[in-house]
């Protein structure tokens, strides 16, 4: 969904259309029509036979374009045993394929100025080039060629795995609070595939192979399993005449997710400490398990990312005017919560404490808020002035060539639809003070949290 997380985030030329007619037959088209003033992005959607995705984007303001590939597979969809494989396999996605050497395509987005990345989550991957609005045609021909043709070298299998291992060194070996929120992770979800690390646990990266990632490659990477989001100074009848050129040929997979393991109901509260002599400056965190879009309690979501933001705002949310400007008794405190996932979401309340707070007067500052919060509630006033400050951040994000690709991919990838998106701002505007507090009792539950200490090394007497 178009939530304030996503709003404030993370060839050839097109030519020849004179069998458009015939394209616009073959595709299933959607054009998003305006959802009133409130409407996002006013994107267009195309659905191609063999199950591939199109959004398309216009944004005339730079004669530039970006191509960003949405596979419906992530860390969560990794079999027991063989966590990292999705991480290990993007980037080997970037090495040769049956027809374009290793490298060729890199070369390519460099050559002419543009850029590229890709991303792993738990729920997708991605991977996204900008370039010339009239290198489109070439960038989706190398991307279209590596959904189905790429090769994998146990050469490369091996140093790529190497260059991931280095990764997780410097990521979360050489990172306390990166191993907090990883064992953390494991506690809250008991059952969920939640709980395993995107990048993967290092004893399993190790066992990667060719086999492994060779299955994972010709099950999910598929044309019926991806989503392409092109945003930028482009026509919807351009974009859907290339997309049917370089990818309408490809066959589908129909070997898509496997559904996921559910998470039993939560029961007592948990916590997790850890000492780590690197640690200078203790921290406090609490996640609690909270509802997405997509699973029980989804009607909580609304307001759910309307209390993060009376809570949480940077600038005049209850935590920072408490705790960080009032009392004093932290540097930052803040919230984190999206809703946007396949499966359930995370609720994080942070605070870190000001030189010589004792963590657990820290605590019971920040708890001593949400109670306030639960017997008092939220004023009309508030909900008002989140809201506009939310919905102020959805304007800006249209301006941006990236932002709607990725809150339109996401949306689009964890199930969601181009209405979601589209009709948030009216959603939003309708959530009210009594939502957000039915949603704070749903989700501020004790037995629903892990408590999370980050701590220096005790010394050893």
């Amino acid at each position: 969904m178009a939530t304030r997380r996503s709003l404030n985030a993370r060839k050839r030329s097109a030519t020849g259309f004179s069998n458009l007619g015939g394209l616009l037959v073959a595709a299933l088209i959607f054009l998003a029509p305006s959802f009133g003033t409130a409407s996002v992005f006013n994107p267009a959607y195309f659905k191609l036979k063999n199950g591939f995705e199109v959004v398309v984007i216009e944004n005339h303001r730079v004669p530039a374009v970006i191509q960003m590939l949405w596979y419906k597979v992530g860390a969560a969809d990794e079999a027991p045993g063989q966590s990292g494989v999705a991480h290990l396999l993007e980037h080997l996605m970037f090495k040769g394929t049956q027809n374009t050497p290793a490298g060729e395509f890199s070369a390519f987005v460099r050559r002419h100025g543009g850029r590229e990345n890709a991303f792993t989550s738990w729920d997708y991957t991605g991977y996204h080039q900008v370039v010339p609005r009239d290198q489109l045609g070439q960038a989706m021909a190398y991307e279209a060629d590596r959904m189905r043709g790429l090769v994998l070298d146990e050469a490369e299998i091996e140093s790529e795995r190497d260059v991931v291992l280095e990764e997780w060194n410097e990521r979360v070996a050489q990172s306390p609070s990166a191993q907090l929120s990883s064992e953390m992770g494991a506690v809250l979800f008991r059952n969920h595939p939640y709980g395993r690390p995107i990048i993967g646990w290092r004893h399993e990266i190790v066992g990667l192979n060719k086999r492994v990632l060779q299955a994972f490659y010709d099950r999910y990477y598929a044309p019926d399993n991806a989503v392409l989001v092109v945003a930028g100074d482009v026509t919807p009848e351009e974009v859907l005449a290339l997309a049917e050129e370089h990818y309408g040929a490809i066959p589908p997979s129909n070997n898509l997710p496997a559904p996921w393991t559910t998470e039993p109901p939560p029961r007592g509260e948990k916590q997790v400490v850890l000492r780590d002599e690197r640690v200078s400056d203790p921290s406090w965190r609490r996640v609690y398990i909270a509802p997405s879009y997509r699973t029980a309690g989804s009607e909580h979501v609304l307001g759910l990312e309307v209390l993060s933001e009376i809570l949480g705002d940077r600038s005049v949310g209850r935590l920072t005017k408490s705790l960080v400007r009032g009392t004093e008794q932290a540097v930052a405190a803040g919230i984190y919560y999206s809703g946007d996932g396949r499966g359930p979401a995370r609720f994080l309340v942070y605070g870190v404490p000001r030189g010589g707070v004792p963590l657990s007067e820290l605590e019971a500052a920040v708890d001593a808020q949400l109670s306030l919060l639960l017997t008092e509630g939220v004023s009309d006033e508030e909900v008002a002035a989140a809201v506009k400050r939310m919905l102020s951040a959805a304007v800006y994000a249209r301006d941006d060539l990236e932002t709607g690709a990725r809150v339109l991919g996401e949306t689009l990838a964890v199930g969601g639809t181009i209405a979601d998106v589209e009709e948030w701002p009216d959603r939003l505007k309708q959530v009210t003070a009594q939502d957000v507090m039915a949603a704070a009792r749903y989700v501020l539950q004790p037995e629903r949290a892990v408590t999370g200490e980050l701590l220096p090394k005790e010394p050893r007497s």
